[in-house]
């Protein structure tokens, strides 16, 4: 099969590699109809995240089971499934308590030895604890499989922060970064009933996506500047609810000074750079909550799954462009340079 690989930073390739098999009982292959790149993928992409050259590359896919372990009870060959970008055995402690992601037995798609989602075919191991099978008739309806393509991380995630930022009716949610996974998190803030929904990014067209999500207002600033104007908005007082998506030293730092007193704070921006932007002496005068971190996904799609299918929620704008696998490495360029907001890959 062909699949992407990363070499080197910017050297992504789509090369020939062995197709996946099934090796344990528990495990089932995947024929990818869709996967995407992630804004994660690009700190590898830039270099900023080790990788082995030639690793695979990419965890967020839907497809079709070719093939299952004699173990397998939950889906069979032919259904369409989509899986969240941390396997895991659905039995262990962890799992049984909603955390999939510190399952004992999970690992990350990409990672040193699995295939990536960006390709053509994913072996899945624990595909019972892993898969989630949706309507075959979703199979051949293009809008619908981009929406539910964000079950397997940025509407999950989204969630998740919302969850932790506590948005709730009649909250007033800020939420910083303005990536996917920030626009899914307006949108699962509108979905848990917030009252006021304050987007903060600077891009008009994902600014525009954000209103369409549920935003009420929209700030352009950074820094203090955006402080300033979230405070000037919720009668210098800050948001119930803040959501922080970016994972910077100043993203957070921004959230702490933006959230109200006894507000919480739910950040799933991957950490990256020399600081926290976290002073716990502000937060412990100020009776600020701090929870999030990596997405357990899986246990989420149960809950959000009924709302794709039904409309209720939709997604699927996040993604503004859409490539064949050749063009994987064009999509991650796009991406890098801000040119794209979210990628599909179609096979």
């Amino acid at each position: 099969m062909r699949a992407t690989t990363i070499h080197a930073p910017f050297d992504l390739r789509v090369e020939d590699v062995p197709d996946p098999v099934v090796r344990q009982p528990g495990d089932a292959v995947v024929r990818v109809l869709r996967s995407c790149i992630c804004g994660s993928d690009l700190w590898a992409y830039r270099g900023e995240s080790a990788r082995t050259p030639g690793q695979r590359i990419g965890h967020e896919f839907l497809g079709i089971v070719e093939e299952t372990g004699a173990d397998v009870g939950t889906v069979r060959r032919g259904d369409l499934v989509v899986a969240p970008f941390m396997w895991s055995d659905g039995v262990c402690d962890y799992c049984r308590e909603g955390l999939t992601t510190s399952c004992e037995h999970g690992g990350f798609w990409g990672s040193v030895g699995s295939d990536g989602g960006q390709g053509e075919a994913v072996r899945v191991p624990y595909a019972d604890g892993t898969l989630v099978a949706l309507p075959a008739g979703a199979a051949s309806d293009d809008r619908l499989l981009a929406a539910l393509l964000t079950l397997s991380d940025v509407m999950g995630t989204g969630h998740h922060a919302a969850l932790g930022a506590g948005a709730r009716p009649g909250a007033t949610v800020a939420v910083v970064g303005d990536g996917a996974v920030g626009l899914c998190a307006v949108l699962a803030a509108r979905r848990l009933g917030a009252e006021r929904i304050i987007a903060l990014g600077r891009h008009e067209t994902r600014t525009d996506i954000a209103r369409r999500f549920g935003a009420t207002d929209v700030v352009a600033e950074r820094g203090d500047a955006a402080v300033e104007a979230v405070r000037a908005l919720t009668r210098g007082q800050g948001a119930h609810a803040v959501v922080e998506a970016v994972g910077t030293e100043q993203s957070m730092s921004t959230a702490v000074n933006i959230t109200r007193d006894g507000g919480a704070i739910g950040f799933v921006g991957v950490p990256h750079g020399s600081g926290t932007g976290l002073d716990l002496s502000v937060m412990f005068d100020r009776n600020i909550a701090l929870r999030g971190g990596v997405a357990p996904v899986r246990a989420y799609i149960p809950e959000l799954l009924p709302d794709v299918l039904d409309g209720t929620i939709d997604p699927s704008p996040v993604f503004d462009l859409t490539v064949g696998l050749d063009g994987v490495p064009d999509g991650y360029k796009a991406m890098d340079e801000r040119t794209a907001l979210k990628v599909m890959v179609t096979n």
